[in-house]
């Protein structure tokens, strides 16, 4: 494991860690897609221990270089977790190659408060300044990716106060709608892995939804599950045939992003959207002799 720090000389609160990341590294040379992992904690506090290494080592597994971010939490207010997100990323991608890591394929990561964090960082780019006055000021800070584990997005009624509160402390009622992140999705947002349970006893799944119907309004590509059962905090879901495959399929949601985005470029826009075509499908499925052609002649009642 490698720490590296976000800022040079940066005021903290008093018994605080500094921002940083945490590098969890997959052995070898091969350039691999990244994932900044962002813990939850209301914006109060950072929950490393069980949102932070697991996850990270999760990655790891499945190919992914992985950071995990310590970021200033209250009585240190908006904007300054953003800053340490947005001053992460750049550090990612400006050191991709020690890092071995696709400057165009790293995602942020984020459970709960922390969600609402890794949200910030694909649709406020621009709008907070994070320079720290050094030669990473010109790198990039907007993530590729998004991963959305039961997230807080929005402020108002129906998303999550309390972490808005952490958050914005006196400036809550001025700010609680404009940092409600559903209003904040563009075109250029990211595209987004969202899931959440149904029984999320503390940040309602409607969260989730805002947030993906937000991303559909602006043909962002999206995808949400939301597994009947769970409580707030599934973490890695182990140990549950339906929660615990999320990370497989934020992987293959990224594979298949980047996929896309490869034929895209190449001109080939048109051959690798036909894939997902009903007609280029039932062809598959027949081939496969799936589809049958006869249909029958009677109809048997149940008896």
């Amino acid at each position: 494991m490698l720490e590296i720090a976000l800022w040079n000389n940066l005021e903290i609160a008093e018994n605080e860690l500094p921002p940083s990341i945490t590098a969890y590294l997959v052995e070898g040379d091969t350039v691999r897609p990244a994932v900044l992992v962002i813990p939850g904690g209301g914006y109060n506090c950072v929950c490393e221990k069980t949102e932070g290494e697991p996850i990270a080592r999760a990655f790891n597994q499945l190919g992914f270089h992985a950071f995990v971010l310590r970021y200033r939490v209250a009585p240190h207010r908006y904007p300054e977790p953003q800053e340490d997100g947005f001053r992460a990323i750049r550090l990612i991608r400006g050191n991709a190659e020690k890092f071995h890591v696709d400057p165009h394929a790293i995602a942020a990561c984020g459970f709960s408060a922390g969600g609402h964090l890794a949200a910030s960082l694909g649709v406020l780019a621009g709008s907070v300044d994070a320079a720290a006055g050094d030669r990473w000021d010109k790198v990039s800070c907007r993530p590729d990716f998004l991963i959305l584990g039961y997230a807080v997005i929005s402020f108002e009624r129906g998303g999550h106060p309390n972490s808005g509160e952490n958050l914005l402390g006196d400036d809550f009622r001025r700010l609680y709608r404009q940092l409600s992140l559903q209003h904040r999705v563009t075109k250029n947002t990211p595209p987004t892995f969202l899931w959440h349970t149904f029984r999320d006893q503390i940040v309602p799944y409607a969260n989730s939804l805002k947030f993906a119907q937000a991303l559909a309004k602006k043909d962002v590509a999206c995808e949400l599950h939301t597994y009947p059962y769970g409580d707030h905090g599934m973490l890695l879901g182990l140990h549950t045939p339906d929660v615990g495959q999320w990370p497989v399929l934020a992987k293959k949601f990224i594979l298949s992003q980047l996929a896309m985005q490869k034929a895209v470029s190449s001109g080939r826009k048109a051959s690798a959207f036909v894939k997902y075509t009903n007609a280029k499908q039932a062809a598959y499925e027949n081939a496969e002799g799936l589809l049958r052609a006869e249909t029958p002649s009677k109809i048997a009642l149940l008896q």
